[in-house]
């Protein structure tokens, strides 16, 4: 993909990605895109915030967020590149983990407690494939009510966390790509999907179609576009290449 920063010739993303072998400091402060792996149990406004530190930016950005118990691929934008925020919000974004069959939590992942218990015996490969398919293409997805989203200007999780009642309005995502394998009851997984796409929601869906229940217990972020993991800093390697 190419854009323009300053309305001149466009330029490939690619061109301003710095890595540890590139790294330069002053460009990164004019304007970067930096490739993180999200640690678990930090939320992406943390590591954010660590990222200005370290490298003195002034502007820094993410496209993107992930769960705080997510991993995985967070791209951040400095400078002048904060303006390419939204070109790449709106990629491919492909995730792997694991979902566990036969419990669920009103937060559909591991942020809550379970509340409820399904049989699974019923369950079989061919029951898992229907499953599959019927939650591959564009499909209608609601959120979940534990999840960033305002309502009435109050984030929905807030109200979640105080036992309201909410409506969560249902939305058009894309799951390009959904493959399921391994045992019962945990099963592993990797999806690509559209911007807007909730995993966790996506793994509620899927224990209901199995006739079951099911949650998420493990998620990462792969690859965001042409983006992946595997060049990503770690947050420690970043710091001690700002010199901190």
């Amino acid at each position: 993909m190419e854009v323009s920063v300053n309305n001149n010739e466009p330029v490939a993303l690619s061109e301003y990605v710095i890595d540890a072998v590139h790294f330069d400091p002053e460009k990164i402060k004019k304007g970067a895109i930096l490739l993180f792996d999200k640690p678990e149990n930090w939320s992406s406004f943390r590591l954010v915030k660590k990222v200005r530190h370290f490298s003195k930016a002034v502007k820094v950005g993410h496209a993107g967020t992930l769960d705080p118990l997510a991993t995985g691929l967070l791209v951040l934008c400095t400078g002048k590149c904060t303006k390419m925020i939204d070109r790449i919000q709106v990629m491919e974004k492909t995730y792997t983990g694991t979902f566990y069959v036969g419990k669920t939590t009103p937060s559909f992942d591991l942020e809550t407690e379970f509340d409820a218990e399904y049989p699974i015996d019923h369950i079989t490969d061919d029951l898992i494939d229907a499953a599959v398919k019927s939650l591959t293409g564009e499909i209608d997805q609601v959120p979940p009510v534990f999840s960033a989203i305002k309502i009435n200007g109050t984030r929905a999780y807030e109200h979640a966390r105080k036992g309201r009642e909410i409506e969560m309005s249902s939305r058009k995502v894309k799951i390009h790509d959904f493959r399921v394998w391994g045992y019962l009851p945990e099963l592993q997984f990797e999806v690509s999907c559209s911007k807007g796409t909730y995993i966790r929601t996506l793994a509620q869906d899927f224990g209901q179609k199995l006739g079951s229940g099911a949650c998420l217990t493990k998620l990462r972020r792969t690859k965001i576009g042409m983006f992946h993991v595997d060049h990503a800093f770690k947050i420690e390697e970043f710091q001690e290449l700002c010199g901190f």
